[in-house]
């Protein structure tokens, strides 16, 4: 790790600030830790059953157990069983119906049945064939990550360290027992953008942003913050394209909702509510069962789910300003938006979650460096 005594660094933001700057957000953030460990909630192993509740369940135990590899969680059945009749000819929203119907999922409304892509994908090309494209899309968002570090601002200095962290975040789900999970392939999707952005050069960020929301549409804030972000640099050409990307995503999404709509009567069962409010322990509940923190006692996991902010924070850069903004958005939209058993929602960011653990160090020295006025 970089000598934490080297405070000149222009990638360090919180060098040489005003000691009641320094020590207001050291204040404020261990205040949020504590109300992290103080809310944490524990795992939910006993959310109600629904679409996905199986397979997120599976993420809270041993991943690498024998047993895992002989079983097949309902829910998991459930899109391998979509994609082997699409593969073999038949239309996406009958089957999908179908089968939801079948387990006793809900199908109302249209946002209950996932969108076709994954299951288009992989019907087609097979179990092999997504274990290809999974190789090729890891290696790529590593391949993409170390040139972006290259001239990022400190990037080239914490390169190793970044992209283990990318690793530790990512294997969290993107493993074969997880490749019908749509959040898994959204978020190497949205880590594979980030890692091809820069200012000035978005074409293939673009790209693999608009593959993320054919995935899964809460991969959308993350195109949002792009063109709100590319605004605000005055790229109006990039801000532009971010916005017709969402635009036209949308027009998507609603043709998706009304094809369901057309199969499925009000007979058929209706999703609960996404609206939960659940707080601080809902952010911090849905990083932590989504990713290793699994492994430690929630009140420890809870606080060292939200230690990442303060090094993406510190980090000065544009990469920096972007990873912290899309955690902190995606964070305090799972306070707000998705229930206890939609946890595995945080895979849309696990990916690069833990990025900011690699400046933690260095923004806590220097925020209590400047704090003494030193």
């Amino acid at each position: 790790m970089a000598r934490l005594g080297a405070r000149t660094r222009k990638f360090d933001r919180f060098a040489k600030w005003a000691p009641g700057a320094a020590l207001l957000v050291l204040a404020g953030f261990a205040l949020l830790l504590v109300a992290a460990a103080l809310t944490a909630l524990p795992a939910p192993d006993d959310a109600p059953t629904n679409a996905v509740t199986d397979a997120a369940s599976a993420l809270v135990t041993n991943a690498d157990s024998a047993a895992e590899s002989e079983e097949r969680d309902e829910d998991l059945r459930l899109y391998d069983r979509v994609a082997e009749r699409v593969g073999e000819g038949e239309n996406y929203y009958v089957v999908a119906i179908e089968e939801q119907r079948a387990r006793d999922f809900p199908v109302r409304p249209g946002l209950a049945v996932r969108l076709p892509t994954l299951a288009f994908v992989s019907g087609h090309v097979g179990p092999w064939g997504m274990m290809a494209l999974a190789f090729v899309l890891g290696v790529a968002v590593f391949i993409a990550w170390w040139d972006r570090l290259e001239n990022e601002p400190g990037g080239r200095e914490y390169r190793t360290h970044i992209l283990l962290l990318i690793a530790i975040g990512a294997l969290a789900g993107f493993k074969p027992h997880y490749f019908a999970l749509h959040e898994v392939w959204a978020g190497m999707f949205v880590a594979l953008s980030l890692g091809l952005h820069r200012p000035g050069r978005w074409g293939w960020a673009l790209v693999f942003a608009a593959a993320a929301l054919a995935v899964r549409e809460i991969a959308l804030p993350y195109v949002c913050l792009m063109g709100a972000l590319a605004l605000m640099r005055g790229g109006r050409v990039e801000a532009v394209a971010w916005s017709l990307l969402a635009g036209i995503f949308l027009i998507g999404l609603a043709a998706h909702v009304s094809l369901v709509g057309a199969l499925t009567s009000a007979a058929d069962p209706v999703s609960p509510g996404w609206l939960a409010l659940r707080g601080l322990g809902g952010w911090t509940s849905n990083i932590v069962t989504s990713s290793p923190l699994q492994l430690l006692p929630s009140v420890v996991a809870a606080p060292l789910a939200l230690l990442p902010l303060i090094g993406w924070a510190g980090w000065r850069s544009d990469l920096g300003l972007t990873g912290f903004l899309l955690c902190l958005g995606y964070g305090v939209g799972f306070m707000i938006v998705g229930r206890d058993n939609n946890f595995y929602w945080a895979l849309v960011v696990m990916p690069i979650w833990f990025v900011g653990f690699a400046f933690v160090p260095r923004a806590l020295s220097s925020l209590w460096t400047s704090a003494r006025g030193q």
